[in-house]
């Protein structure tokens, strides 16, 4: 066992974006002026905010444990959405609060849904009291910045850009983009993962996991029935794409001139070494993504059911640690499905068999 259980230490929030700075960067050195301009613009203000983030520090345990969901009925999200108005400063002007009347503003009702869709997710599927476990109030801010093609959890709130009309539309489209942020706040709050390596892959996998539970949960979609894809109608329709990434087949997403090809690798013998993204990241989270799509597919049925138990269980156990790497996060997949369902159980066996097919085999940390 680490010497510092997850549970005992400060939690350090990341700042995280959802489209990948790789993809970004490419942009950024396009042929297209105006594109390559908006494309640096973004990778400036992510890389301005995540400064920012490495100097405020939140101060609060890292495994905040679940309120018990007791009576469910007196737990309601409280949503504020702001107004960036393009500005750069955070959060805006408040422009809806829980229980107001729609805008006009349809970025600013998508956001208001999506934080509700993800609240909902989280406490009727695993009795979770918002991000936090004790009824975190949800803030974000729509609007921000001039074209700025990007959506990021700065550890405090969600931020979304109008995108550039080009290559990206408004971020607060899919649902999924949502879930997928604010799940970066259930990870700070519980297993910590560092955003770096392996670790940082597994912290970006959590969140497109569940960020398409979320999705197929606000659509009562089964396993079969979902796409699996992350953000779905971001792009606009002059990029040779579907969605940033898919679950079901990494490397599949887009493959466009200008955006290049998604790089995500679905297994191990594809496993992606760059010093780029924090250790790519964003890239090879496609591993652990593609294991859960191949648990959820063998289980069947609704994959926020066992599936994404498991997964959750798995998340807020205090076993893992926040450095653990895909084998030690695979074997802590196993320990949690046989917790639940038993060693002998059916979902013990298929969690055994997703990470098998994506080439990880579970081993416990070092020294535990």
């Amino acid at each position: 066992m680490d010497a510092h259980p997850a549970h005992s230490h400060q939690s350090h929030p990341v700042f995280c974006t959802i489209v990948p700075p790789h993809l970004l960067d490419r942009l950024s050195r396009g042929e297209s002026e105006a594109l390559s301009g908006r494309a640096r613009r973004t990778l400036e203000r992510d890389a301005s905010q995540r400064t920012r983030r490495r100097v405020i520090t939140i101060r609060h345990a890292a495994l905040a444990p679940a309120r018990p969901p007791a009576d469910t009925a007196d737990q309601k999200p409280q949503r504020t959405i702001y107004d960036a108005k393009k500005k750069e400063t955070l959060p805006g002007e408040k422009v809806r609060e829980e229980g107001d009347q729609p805008s006009k503003d349809a970025s600013v009702n998508r956001a208001y849904a999506g934080l509700g869709a993800t609240f909902e997710l989280y406490l009727s599927a695993y009795g979770r009291y918002s991000i936090d476990g004790s009824g975190l109030p949800l803030n974000a801010s729509v609007h921000y910045g001039e074209e700025y093609g990007n959506a990021f959890w700065d550890g405090e709130q969600m931020v979304f850009g109008d995108g550039d009309g080009e290559v990206f539309r408004d971020f607060t489209l899919p649902v999924d983009v949502i879930g997928h942020e604010l799940t970066h706040g259930v990870t700070q709050y519980t297993a910590n993962l560092e955003y770096f390596g392996q670790s940082g892959a597994l912290n970006e996998s959590v969140s497109d996991v569940f960020g398409s539970l979320i999705k197929q949960h606000s659509l009562g979609q089964t396993a079969d029935q979902a796409d699996w894809l992350i953000g779905v109608g971001l792009f606009t329709d002059q990029v040779e794409g579907e969605a940033l990434r898919s679950m079901k087949a990494p490397g599949t997403a887009y493959d466009d001139d200008v955006l290049g090809k998604d790089p995500q690798p679905a297994t191990m013998a594809d496993y992606v070494d760059t010093g780029t993204d924090n250790g790519g990241v964003h890239i090879n989270s496609g591993i652990p993504n593609h294991a859960f799509y191949q648990l959820a597919k063998e289980l069947g049925g609704h994959a926020w059911e066992r599936a994404g138990q498991i997964w959750y269980d798995t998340l807020t156990s205090g076993g893992l640690s926040p450095t653990c790497d895909f084998a030690a996060f695979a074997a802590a997949t196993a320990k949690a499905a046989g917790s639940r369902y038993g060693d002998g159980s059916a979902e013990r066996e298929a969690v055994l068999k997703c990470w098998s097919e994506v080439g990880v085999a579970p081993q416990e940390a070092a020294g535990k």
